[in-house]
């Protein structure tokens, strides 16, 4: 016959499981919302707004780091990775534009394949910067083009199989294309 107490300790650990991902989702919903503000004031050149949802999204990333790791397969939750990609792109925006660096994958303290994904989505906002500021900064165009034709060297160097960094590491090349075309319509201006 069946353990009875056996399965309610399965039960148990199932809707416990299912409370903690719950929350996971929910705060990962919180640092995706904060990321999209980060990468928006930043746009605006409003840092210091920046910085203080750089503040609210290190604790919820804190705390989501926490639930995770209480079970190894909330790290596979899908909009825990979508969260941490999200940070990585507005972390690495934030700082590039502010302080003309990008953070390391061990400094953000995420995987490396949601650093790699950050990074691609990375491209497509700072294709946007150099349309914003194309009239105004040429020598920060030329920077920002710089640093994405080097994100886009090191990709070339990965053997990526079909998947979603495949697909993203992709989008590199197109946002490229994207900044020297803004850069190809100023020098005719000129």
């Amino acid at each position: 016959m069946l353990d009875n107490n056996e399965f309610n300790k399965l039960r148990s650990e199932l809707e416990s499981f299912d409370k903690q991902r719950e929350i996971l989702i929910r705060k990962s919903r919180d640092i995706v919302k904060l990321s999209k503000l980060i990468i928006y004031s930043v746009h605006r050149n409003d840092m210091d707004g920046a910085s203080r949802q750089i503040e609210k999204i290190e604790k919820d990333k804190k705390i989501i780091e926490k639930i995770a790791s209480h079970d190894c397969k909330l790290v596979y939750e899908g909009s825990y990775s979508m969260a941490m990609q999200e940070y990585v792109e507005a972390l690495c925006f934030f700082e590039f534009v502010k302080n003309k660096k990008m953070p390391s994958k061990s400094k953000l303290c995420v995987t490396t394949e949601d650093y790699l994904l950050g990074l691609c989505d990375l491209t497509g906002e700072l294709g946007r910067r150099t349309v914003i500021l194309a009239m105004e900064d040429f020598d920060e165009v030329m920077r920002i083009k710089e640093v994405v034709e080097q994100i886009f060297g090191q990709f070339l160097k990965f053997d990526l199989r079909n998947g979603l960094l495949r697909k993203k590491s992709d989008a590199i090349k197109w946002n490229l294309k994207k900044i020297e075309e803004v850069i190809y319509d100023i020098n005719i201006r000129k």
